[in-house]
């Protein structure tokens, strides 16, 4: 591609409202353009990345057994009021009505018009499993969308749904389609970790998000270096270890006062005590019932593990009138003498403590001397989020905590929607079940951002050579007649030996020229200069900042060993032969 007809507005200063890399250097290098909040146009250079991801998707996704259908944007609200979630998805669904005052949707997701397709059609086990997929535009309502690709409104998605006529069945398709991801990140040359995660919206009984990972990224991840388990800090397993009681002080709990200090903070400061040494009370809606979660003062309630220990539909933080109503003023709740009508819930890490600091369920006032055994009808679980170096829950070592973006999303759904909207099929024996479902999806724009803040450096992108824009970025340094032809020159032989070639024909700077090719990040650049045209050269410079040395090559057989061998052993493209003693790019890393 001539750079001179090419479409491509880049922009030198960093925009004011782009606040992570991504964002920054994906407006820059002139990949894409806001229209809206949360709504962006992809350009020629932004599509191309979209389309290679696309590309691989499709290819592990077919591999996988999967089949690709294209469903609508637009989704009748008949469908989601079938699975409940019409009201229940919450302000992130956008809903409309027609000029025939029908209710529809714009999908953020597609359970629903999938299972309805499959049950209006599948009525034999014999035709299971099926695996259907899509790759299109999906919209969601976000209230504050940010961060450009990583949480915009529109964005592109694959989205695959899988139906089996048992447990058994559906078990093997989640394996592969768990594979399946791994080689997909894999190809596109991201480091990334898979976690249990928790199932949010969508549902169902067990989540895994697939994180790339990256300083910036939003989600914490509690690792194992020693086993290898990861899981988002909300649902990792934190193994119980016996908590290190306090002396016993053999009083009883008494009251102190605490004028105004409402927080974990301003209590211990007030007190002069660690944060450690207070219990922290937070009371939430469990299905329509209060529930009392306790944690130590310097940890954190995970709702999602609280969810799942309770069994429960929904959870979510408790109105302050109810709070009031139902156990005491807000920022001085606690455990002691709460009407035993509301479950009280403790973390394993408060177990045989004493000697603890607690809300009195008094205005200005805290217990002294609590002892959860002793004054409470707490039950114990593992209820909190995980910290570095708490001990894993499934050997023992110590957890590392990484930061992570979702990239990818599967989900082991069970029979949540076929059972809510009738999809069932007549199995082996003669039975009518319901099906077993899963469904998956991979962020096609926020793997392409993911891979941005993955791979940069202070000049631009480093893009992985198998979801570059273009192979090679050849640069024409210098505008004069002789240099023009044999700068042409070598772009027509690195055309005709299969590269994809970016080249910058126009007439400007060396300076801005050098600029763009940095901030651009394909992965390998060739320059040609009045230097190179006098010593018969061109300057070869491989866009890793670790490798910004120059290295020069003969002028001859651009295609030459050397060439070749330097691409392979720094791992930029992969060469076959065409059987026409042609050496060309069979295969992007």
């Amino acid at each position: 591609m001539l750079m001179s007809k090419l479409f491509l507005p880049t922009m030198r200063e960093i925009p004011a409202d782009a606040n992570v890399i991504s964002h920054q250097l994906m407006l820059r290098a002139g990949l894409i353009r806001k229209v809206a909040s949360g709504i962006y146009t992809f350009l020629p250079l932004g599509l191309r990345v979209v389309k290679k991801i696309t590309a691989i998707i499709e290819q592990e996704m077919n591999r996988a057994g999967g089949q690709e259908i294209l469903m609508p944007v637009v989704q009748p609200a008949e469908l989601w009021q079938e699975s409940g979630r019409f009201l229940e998805y919450g302000p992130e669904l956008l809903r409309f009505k027609d000029r025939k005052d029908t209710w529809f949707c714009l999908g953020p997701t597609h359970e629903e018009v999938v299972t309805a397709l499959v049950r209006d059609h599948v009525k034999s086990y014999k035709s299971l499993p099926l695996t259907l997929y899509q790759i299109q535009t999906k919209f969601r309502d976000e209230i504050r969308p940010r961060f450009g690709l990583m949480r915009g409104r529109e964005f592109i998605m694959k989205d695959a749904y899988s139906f089996c006529a048992d447990k058994k069945s559906q078990d093997e398709t989640y394996q592969s389609m768990w594979d399946a991801y791994h080689r997909i990140f894999e190809r596109c040359g991201l480091q990334f970790r898979a976690v249990r995660a928790a199932t949010g919206s969508i549902g169902g009984d067990m989540s895994h998000e697939f994180q790339v990972l990256a300083q910036s990224g939003e989600d914490a991840i509690a690792a194992c270096d020693h086993c290898g388990y990861a899981a988002n800090v909300e649902l990792a397993e934190v193994r119980v270890k016996p908590a290190l009681a306090m002396a016993q002080s053999g009083l009883p709990y008494e009251e102190i006062k605490t004028p105004n200090q409402k927080s974990i903070a301003e209590v211990a400061s007030f007190l002069g005590i660690g944060e450690d040494r207070l219990i922290k009370a937070l009371v939430f809606d469990v299905d329509g019932r209060l529930v009392l979660a306790l944690v130590r003062g310097d940890y954190e309630v995970s709702e999602a593990k609280l969810k799942s220990v309770l069994s429960a539909d929904a959870v979510s933080p408790a109105d302050d009138k109810l709070i009031v109503e139902g156990i005491g003023p807000v920022g001085f709740i606690g455990p002691v003498g709460v009407n035993r009508d509301i479950r009280i819930v403790a973390d394993f890490s408060l177990h045989g403590l004493n000697d603890m600091v607690a809300g009195a369920n008094k205005k200005d006032i805290h217990y002294a001397h609590v002892d959860l055994g002793r004054d409470s009808h707490a039950e114990f679980f593992d209820i909190r989020k995980a910290h570095a170096l708490d001990p894993c829950g499934q050997c023992g070592e110590a957890f590392t905590i990484l930061r992570g973006i979702e990239v990818g999303h599967i989900f082991y759904l069970g029979t949540k929607y076929s059972k809510a909207m009738a999809a069932t099929v007549q199995n082996e024996h003669g039975e009518v079940v319901d099906m077993e479902m899963g469904c998956y999806g991979i962020g096609v724009g926020r793997t392409a951002a993911a891979a941005i803040e993955q791979n940069h450096d202070d000049k631009g992108i480093i893009w992985p050579a198998s979801i570059a824009p273009y192979h090679i970025h050849l640069v024409q340094l210098g505008a004069d007649k002789e240099l023009a032809t044999a700068a042409l020159a070598i772009y027509d032989e690195l055309l005709a030996n299969g590269f994809e070639v970016l080249f910058d024909d126009r007439d400007e700077r060396a300076g801005v020229k050098l600029n763009d090719a940095d901030l651009i990040g394909c992965p390998l650049r060739i320059s040609v200069g009045s230097r190179g045209l006098k010593n018969r050269e061109f300057e070869v410079l491989p866009s890793e900042s670790k490798h910004r040395a120059r290295s020069w090559f003969p002028w001859t057989m651009i295609m030459s060993q050397r060439l070749r061998s330097y691409c392979n052993n720094n791992g930029f493209l992969v060469f076959s032969d065409c059987g026409h003693g042609r050496q060309y790019v069979a295969q992007s890393i």
